[in-house]
């Protein structure tokens, strides 16, 4: 098939999966919200994310049937659905989430995204948010935090309010600690020091750990890498133009002293988070230059051996 009939049919596909799954969803949604009882919620929240666990496995079989992209998934540690994770993640195209399905839907929990409140009125799939508790950030620009000071700090409390709804279930917190996908201009607008990675913040990660506390001792650090060079856009993605995405996970247990502070009251703890962060984004700007020298050596002995 011509690329754009093999994007039309994909895209179809999986609207087709997210119109089947979308009423049942927003049933138990309404449940939650109409019958206040705990074991209702309990019950309604583990039905929800069964049905987004189906969907993105139907994704998953469309995004296989339909295009030759090959997802070469590497990880460390053995993953469980029954244990709560916080994920890390470099951004660089929308093709990163379903990166992150292929990796880990149903290997571990079903995963939440913290999203720009902007999406919740993307058709379908907003609501579908909405129903999978996702939390909406609004994020301030610091001309708008210069003339409105009181919202400093609202979208810090917006991460903390929801993860108080994941303590009475295992989840897979996914936080894209750059805030924004990466491109070559704002790397050098922010000059950022790493040599493929944005900036990290991480006051997102630290309210995070410190909402569910315990639960949240299990980190996975997922590196991901387009080895064709410039990070493909989604409709490419749909298209089959996408030969190869590598996603490599490593495994961490999160040490005490990330948890046993107050990261918006004390500057101490604050910095040692934030360098914390840097070491891990550090070790991740290292590991995506060793990736990539890895695909040269690979493309460079498979060039050799045609050649011969």
């Amino acid at each position: 098939m011509p690329p754009w009939l093999t994007g039309t049919l994909t895209c179809l596909m999986i609207l087709l999966f997210t119109l089947i799954g979308i009423g049942p969803m927003l049933i138990f949604a309404l449940i939650k919200v109409l019958i206040p009882l705990r074991v209702w919620r309990r019950a309604s929240s583990r039905a929800v994310m069964w049905i987004a666990e189906s969907w993105a496995e139907s994704v998953k079989w469309a995004f296989n049937w339909m295009t030759p992209t090959i997802w070469d998934i590497r990880c460390d540690v053995p993953l469980n659905p029954q244990h709560s994770y916080l994920v890390v993640s470099n951004h660089q195209s929308w093709v990163d989430i379903p990166a992150l399905l292929q990796a880990f839907n149903r290997k571990t929990p079903y995963f939440k995204f913290f999203l720009k409140k902007e999406l919740v009125w993307i058709p379908f799939l907003g609501l579908a948010f909405w129903a999978l508790d996702y939390p909406f950030m609004k994020r301030y620009s610091k001309a708008h935090l210069a003339r409105f000071p009181e919202d400093q700090g609202k979208d810090l409390e917006i991460t903390r309010q929801a993860c108080e709804k994941f303590q009475d279930l295992p989840v897979t917190v996914v936080n894209f600690i750059e805030g924004t996908r990466y491109t070559d201009t704002k790397h050098r607008q922010q000059r950022s020091p790493f040599a493929n990675l944005l900036k990290p913040k991480s006051g997102g990660i630290a309210f995070v750990m410190a909402a569910l506390g315990e639960q949240m001792k299990s980190l996975l650090d997922v590196t991901i890498l387009y080895p064709e060079g410039e990070p493909p856009g989604f409709w490419a993605l749909l298209c089959g133009r996408v030969e190869r995405v590598i996603v490599d996970i490593r495994g961490m247990e999160l040490s005490s002293t990330l948890f046993d502070g107050d990261y918006s009251n004390d500057p101490h703890f604050r910095a040692h988070v934030q360098d914390w962060v840097n070491q891990l984004w550090l070790d991740k700007d290292r590991r995506l230059t060793a990736l990539r020298a890895e695909i040269h050596l690979q493309d460079s002995a498979a060039n050799a051996s045609a050649r011969g």
